[in-house]
C-alpha cells in the first residue's frame, strides 16, 4: 500500500536554516545580554543595549562594514526570518502577559477618579498630536500596505503609549514607589497601556480590513464581546485553571498552564482580527488576580526566563530591523527630529494639561509629565506591529524606536529633578516604613530594567 502525496510528512527545516537560526539565536542573544548589562551601568534601560545589540548586527553597522557575512548570517529570506520572528513573538506575548500580570488593579481602583482626567488628557493630546503628524508625514515613510489615514491613526496611537515597565523600574530604582504621586504615573500608565492595546487593535483591523463603516463597527462589537468575556467567563475560567494547577502535585504546573492560557487567549484575539498581544495583556490580568491563591513565586521562573532570555532576544531583533543609516539622509532626518518632538511634547503637554485640571501643582504635573513620556517596551512591540501590518517603512520604523529609546532615558534624570520640588506626605513616610517593615523593598515588574 502506496502513501499518497499529500500524506507524506513534511520534512523537518533543513540542516543550513537550523544552523542559522540556532546561531542568529546564540549571537543575538549574547549580544543583547552584554549591552543590557552595559546599559544598566551606565544607568540607562536595559532595552537600550538590547536594541543596540540588533542595530549593530543589522543594516546600521554590520551590513556597512562586513556585507558578506551579513548576507550569509542574516539572509534576507522571508522563511528564515519568520522563523527568527517566531521565536521573538512567543517572547512578546509572554511579556505583556506578565506585564498584565503584575499589574495592582487595586492601585487603580483607589486612584481611579483623580487618575480618570489624567489618563483621558495624556492619551488623547498626543493622539491628536500624532494623528496630525501622520498626515503630514511624507509617502516615503509610509509602509506598502498603508493607506493615509490608517497610518495616521498608526502614528497617534504610537506616539499617546507608555511603558509601565519601563516606569515601575523607573520609580523602582529611583526609591519613588511609595510616593503617592508615583502610583498615580502607574495607574495613569496602566489606563494608557490598556486603552493603547484597544487602539492598535482597531487600527490593526482597519488595515486588514479596510475603512469600511459596517467593519469598524464589528471590530468596536467584538472588542466589547472579548472585554465582556474577559470579565465573566474568562475570569471564572483562568481563575479555576490557576487554582487546579497550584493544587497539582507536578512542578511547575502553574507556569505551564499560565503559558497555555497567555498563548490561546493571543490566539483568540487574533483569531477576531485584533492584536495577539491585547488578548495576552487581558488574560495577564485575570492570571494576576489568581496570584493570592497560587502564588507568585510559583511563576517567578517563567517570569525570569522571559525577561533575561525571551525579551533581550525579542529586543534584538527589533533592533536588527533598524536601518539608522537612513538618517544621514537630511529630509529623513528632518522629519524624525518632528515626529520625536512630537511624542514627547505630546505626552508632557497632555500629562500636564490633565494634572492641572486634577489641582494638582506645576511640579506634580512636570513629574507627570516625565514618568508617563517613558516609551520603552511597549513602543517597540507597537512598532513590530506596524512592520507586520505593513505600516511603517523601515526609516519610520527606526524613528518609532529611536523614540522608544530616547524618552526611557530621558525619563529618569527630568522625573528626578520634578519630584525633589513634591513636598513627602506622612501617609508616604508611613508606605515606605510599612514596605521596609516586610522587607520588599518594591514590587515586581513584567520587565526588570526595560
Amino acid at each position: 500500500m502506496s502513501l499518497s502525496a499529500d500524506s507524506v510528512p513534511v520534512a523537518p527545516i533543513p540542516e543550513h536554516e537550523l544552523l542559522l537560526l540556532l546561531l542568529q539565536i546564540g549571537l543575538l542573544l549574547l549580544m543583547a545580554l552584554l549591552l543590557g548589562r552595559l546599559a544598566v551601568r551606565l544607568r540607562m534601560p536595559a532595552i537600550v543595549g538590547e536594541l543596540c545589540a540588533g542595530v549593530l548586527m543589522g543594516p546600521s553597522l554590520l551590513t556597512a562594514v562586513a556585507p558578506g557575512v551579513a548576507e550569509w548570517l542574516f539572509p534576507q529570506e522571508p522563511g528564515q526570518m519568520h522563523l527568527l520572528d517566531a521565536v521573538g513573538q512567543l517572547g512578546v506575548l509572554l511579556l505583556v502577559g506578565f506585564t498584565g500580570v503584575h499589574l495592582d488593579m487595586s492601585l487603580v481602583r483607589r486612584h481611579g477618579a483623580k487618575a480618570a482626567g489624567v489618563s483621558a488628557a495624556g492619551l488623547l493630546v498626543p493622539l491628536a498630536m500624532g494623528l496630525g503628524l501622520g498626515l503630514l508625514l511624507p509617502d516615503a515613510m509610509r509602509g506598502p500596505e498603508a493607506d493615509t489615514l490608517t497610518f495616521a491613526l498608526f502614528v497617534g496611537v504610537a506616539m499617546s503609549v507608555s511603558a509601565i515597565p519601563v516606569i515601575a523600574r523607573t520609580l523602582i530604582d529611583m526609591g519613588l514607589l511609595h510616593r503617592t504621586l508615583g502610583q498615580l504615573i502607574l495607574v495613569v500608565g496602566t489606563v494608557d497601556d490598556a486603552i493603547g492595546w484597544l487602539l492598535l487593535s482597531v487600527v490593526a483591523a482597519m488595515a486588514t480590513t479596510g475603512l469600511d463603516g459596517g467593519e469598524l463597527v464589528w471590530t468596536f462589537g467584538q472588542l466589547g464581546l472579548v472585554l465582556l468575556c474577559a470579565a465573566t467567563v474568562g475570569r471564572v475560567v483562568v481563575g479555576a485553571a490557576m487554582r487546579l494547577a497550584a493544587r497539582s502535585e507536578v512542578r511547575g504546573m502553574p507556569i505551564a498552564v499560565s503559558v497555555v492560557l497567555i498563548t490561546l487567549a493571543a490566539a483568540g484575539t487574533h483569531a477576531l482580527g485584533l492584536e495577539a498581544v491585547f488578548g495576552a495583556f487581558l488574560c495577564g490580568i485575570l492570571i494576576g488576580r489568581t496570584t493570592e491563591e497560587v502564588g507568585p513565586r510559583r511563576l517567578e521562573p517563567l517570569n525570569t526566563t522571559v525577561l533575561v532570555v525571551l525579551a533581550p532576544l525579542f529586543f534584538a531583533t527589533a533592533g536588527l530591523r533598524m536601518d539608522l543609516t537612513a538618517l544621514a539622509d537630511p529630509v529623513t532626518a528632518l522629519w524624525a527630529g518632528a515626529v520625536v518632538a512630537t511624542a514627547i511634547a505630546g505626552k508632557f503637554a497632555g500629562a500636564f494639561i490633565g494634572a492641572l485640571g486634577a489641582r494638582m501643582s506645576r511640579w506634580e504635573a512636570l513629574a507627570l509629565g516625565a514618568g508617563m513620556n517613558a516609551r520603552g517596551v511597549i513602543e517597540v512591540i507597537i512598532a513590530m506591529a506596524g512592520v507586520r501590518l505593513g505600516l511603517l517603512s523601515t526609516e519610520m520604523f527606526s524613528v518609532v524606536v529611536l523614540v522608544a529609546v530616547l524618552t526611557s532615558v530621558m525619563a529618569p534624570p527630568l522625573l528626578r529633578v520634578a519630584m525633589s520640588r513634591v513636598e513627602r506626605t506622612a501617609d508616604e513616610d508611613t508606605r515606605e516604613q510599612r514596605a521596609l517593615a516586610w522587607h520588599v523593598p518594591h514590587q515586581p515588574t513584567a520587565r526588570g530594567s526595560g
